[in-house]
């Protein structure tokens, strides 16, 4: 993912939209619901930006356009870029949805009036943590957790014991151990999660402690992040559980996981999410490339080829990882991820973006 060094408005996380025939399966536990776009005719084509790798969301959208005739132009970049882009076109934006890489950057976006409303039925699939608190201005998509990745041999060699929680490693035990990507979305995310949580103060001294105990700022992304811990270049990495998961070679890896519990922050469990500008609210192929998203095969295909869990209750979570149900995480309204604006001064102000 490519980073942004300067603070860009907060990220959107776009929102789903629902096609023209409406899903009856609101939040219950039973997936009867079909893709829309078997129903949808009216357009065509509709214009996507996300801030998710091509790599990533290519294939779904290719299944999309296949199944449903409709060609999506899609704008890729990384999900701060793409909502600033977002703020600055306005209402003249070419854009009909914002698929992005987590929740953070909705409430910029809702407050500055620029998405539609979502009909009910499409927002309700998702399990309610993955969704607004009030309104349909978005929806969860996939879900994520947070983790603490460590390199077993390597904490048994040095005689310090398995970390807990993100708090655990600022202590001098674990000095120049540790690596983590503050230009990333996720952490972004994560550190707004800890500001939320745990107090502004917290935060900030929480990322003083870090530094001064040497931790590694320098890896491009999570990936990068995971392969030094597995090769002993460091011994702990930040990241977020499906770099691990959908890892080709993950049972010969020498990495294991902690998904903090509790209220720790480092235990965040946020979630991809799409919405519609006002204009794409109208757009039928917009809508149902949302519901298609939320499906039982948009589902299924996210947790089968990227891991992630699914946002909606009756699909099954990726094999050998915890159970979302499992996962604590501090629990607050997604939304409030907004506030990314204050993170990324933050990060900026203790030299962390470059």
């Amino acid at each position: 993912m490519r980073h942004t060094t300067k603070l860009m408005l907060a990220l959107l996380v776009p929102l789903a939209l629902l096609v023209g025939c409406g899903g009856d399966e609101g939040s219950s536990n039973k997936d009867t619901t079909k893709p829309a776009t078997e129903n949808t005719t009216e357009a065509k084509s509709f214009v996507l930006y996300t801030g998710r790798d091509e790599e990533l969301i290519g294939p779904i959208i290719a299944a999309f356009e296949k199944e449903s005739g409709v060609k999506v132009d899609v704008r890729y970049g990384n999900s701060a870029e793409m909502a600033a882009q977002l703020l600055e076109e306005g209402d003249s934006t070419p854009a009909d949805a914002f698929l992005s890489q987590e929740v953070g950057a909705i409430g910029a976006l809702a407050d500055a009036d620029l998405l539609g409303d979502l009909p009910a039925a499409t927002v309700e699939r998702a399990e309610v943590r993955f969704r607004p608190v009030e309104g349909t201005k978005w929806v969860g998509v996939t879900a994520r957790s947070r983790v603490i990745a460590y390199n077993p041999e390597m904490l048994e060699t040095a005689g310090v014991p398995v970390p807990t929680g993100v708090e655990d490693l600022t202590d001098p035990t674990y000095e120049g151990m540790v690596a983590m990507v503050p230009t990333n979305a996720s952490f972004q995310a994560f550190i707004t999660a800890f500001r939320i949580t745990k107090g502004e103060e917290a935060a900030k001294a929480w990322l003083e402690a870090m530094i001064a105990n040497g931790t590694n700022t320098t890896f491009e992304n999570n990936g990068d992040v995971l392969e030094a811990v597995n090769s002993g270049d460091v011994a702990i990495g930040l990241i977020n559980h499906y770099y691990w998961a959908r890892h080709e070679n993950r049972d010969q890896l020498d990495v294991k996981l902690v998904f903090p519990a509790g209220d720790d922050p480092g235990g965040l469990v946020n979630a991809t999410a799409i919405g519609v500008t006002k204009s794409g609210a109208e757009n039928s192929a917009a809508l149902a490339f949302a519901e298609f998203l939320l499906s039982k095969q948009g589902q299924e295909h996210f947790v089968n080829e990227t891991w992630e869990y699914p946002v909606v209750a009756s699909v099954a979570d990726p094999t050998g990882v915890p159970p979302l149900s499992d996962l604590e995480g501090p629990r607050f309204d997604l939304a409030d991820l907004s506030s990314l604006e204050q993170t990324q001064a933050l990060l900026g102000e203790l030299g962390l973006l470059g």
